[in-house]
């Protein structure tokens, strides 16, 4: 299939959805409490979703790949969030869990991660807001 139409990056997708990220990631690090990024905040969600859970599947449910989820976790361990420990069946594996500490703190972070949403969707009506996710979940 061929394209006609001139290639304008402003039109982009890809493009577009880096802007969007910047400007978010920039509203995040204002905000957020901690000196959390992104994605350790996002790992924090995952365990108090499921639980406690193996380094590998907390990767796998928040769409990291091996090495990267391996950092994220010893960063938060660092900062006294979460516990790791060797699963008692399998050596090899490590089991993540929060510690006293990131379960008591989640509640003011996820209250700021709902801040930082508003504030990053601040441009856009409640039904633009509705159908962006709903789009952004299509295509991911």
């Amino acid at each position: 299939m061929t394209n006609d139409r001139p290639y304008v990056l402003d039109d982009q997708i890809g493009y577009l959805m880096r802007l969007a990220t910047q400007r978010h990631t920039s509203i995040f690090q204002d905000r957020m409490d901690e000196g959390l990024t992104p994605t350790q905040f996002s790992l924090m969600t995952r365990l108090a979703e499921v639980g406690p859970s193996s380094q590998n599947h907390l990767g796998r449910l928040a769409a990291l790949d091996v090495a990267t989820v391996k950092g994220v976790v010893d960063r938060l361990a660092a900062k006294g969030l979460v516990v790791v420990a060797p699963d008692p069946s399998d050596g090899r594996l490590r089991i993540v869990s929060l510690s006293s500490r990131g379960a008591a703190l989640l509640p003011q972070l996820q209250a700021r991660g709902h801040e930082i949403t508003e504030e990053t969707m601040k441009p856009l009506t409640a039904r633009e807001r509705e159908t962006i996710v709903r789009l952004l979940r299509k295509l991911a």
